[in-house]
């Protein structure tokens, strides 16, 4: 039985890849600023400020699953905001990469998140593969330096696989219910355009690619995580009004409104690209959730 440890388990996705995991018979340890009392999984905790890890962390697992970083939808992105999210994705993988060379261990895969934020947000008419390269705003130079330093675990011989995810929908992650509520209210509108596109994946379907690069010793490098349907900002919002049975009242919210209230961050809201799954279905994977419509029905 294959042990998994998994940085930021707590988080939305660590608690729903979890269930998955030990369900397929993995036992699973989180790796966390601090332990939850009212879990009952193992948890070892460690702090990359301050260069300290519980050794047994990384003694006793078999495979890595690196969640943790400070949220990008968290608060308005200031300079102090903006280095935390920086240094809590690249500087704790460089920090890991460090303890594995030192702490005699079993590993054999390290899976990294990412983000299709890795491509930027200026508006293109093509269709961004994983072999592109990353744009030049703050979170494409996040996600390109957060890359580096996952694939340098191949130099400990371990295989590694990074996961850009897309925006993740479940009925009650809080990316879908702030997308949601408004429509569901009676106040929903498109955003800026409307034109930009949303990269999105149902969390069940993220949680198994993350479990398949465990599982597929084939998987290798850098995998997109997206649903396999190109929509719109402003497709979705008639998607999810049409399936509430709610008319749209008001007219798209204008971007200069959301760049007062996020800052640099209303960029992720106001643009956005096609991003192409078919790298991870040519591998074998087949989404449960294709569309959106799926998903809300």
């Amino acid at each position: 039985m294959q042990t998994v440890l998994i940085t930021g388990g707590s988080g939305f996705v660590g608690r729903h890849l979890t269930a998955l995991l030990q369900s397929q018979g993995y036992t699973v340890h989180w790796l966390g600023r601090k332990t939850d009392p009212e879990s009952k999984i193992k948890q070892y905790t460690w702090d990359y400020k301050q260069g300290k890890i519980d050794a047994e962390a990384i003694r006793s697992a078999d495979a890595i699953i690196h969640l943790a970083g400070a949220s990008i939808n968290g608060k308005k992105w200031n300079e102090p905001y903006k280095n935390e999210i920086y240094e809590s994705r690249v500087k704790s993988t460089e920090f890991l990469f460090e303890k594995i060379k030192e702490i005699p261990n079993h590993i054999k895969l390290f899976t990294c998140s990412s983000a299709t934020g890795f491509y930027g947000y200026t508006p293109s008419e093509k269709i961004f593969t994983e072999t592109d390269p990353p744009g030049t705003d703050f979170l494409s130079k996040t996600c390109a330096d957060w890359e580096k330093a996952a694939g340098r675990f191949r130099e400990h011989g371990i295989r590694t696989c990074i996961v850009r995810s897309g925006i993740a929908f479940s009925e009650n992650s809080e990316a879908f219910k702030k997308i949601s509520l408004p429509i569901q209210l009676g106040f929903g509108a498109p955003v800026g355009s409307g034109e930009q596109f949303v990269p999105w994946i149902h969390t069940e379907d993220l949680c198994s690619i993350y479990a398949k690069t465990i599982h597929d010793a084939s998987m290798e490098g850098i995998y997109n995580a997206v649903a396999p349907e190109f929509l719109t900002n402003k497709q979705m919002t008639l998607i999810m009004a049409k399936h509430y049975r709610k008319p749209l009242w008001l007219p798209n919210i204008p971007g200069f409104v959301l760049k007062l209230a996020f800052g640099e961050f209303s960029d992720s809201l106001l643009y956005g690209n096609r991003i192409s799954a078919q790298k991870i279905m040519s591998n074998g994977y087949k989404f449960k959730y294709n569309n959106l419509k799926d998903f809300l029905q």
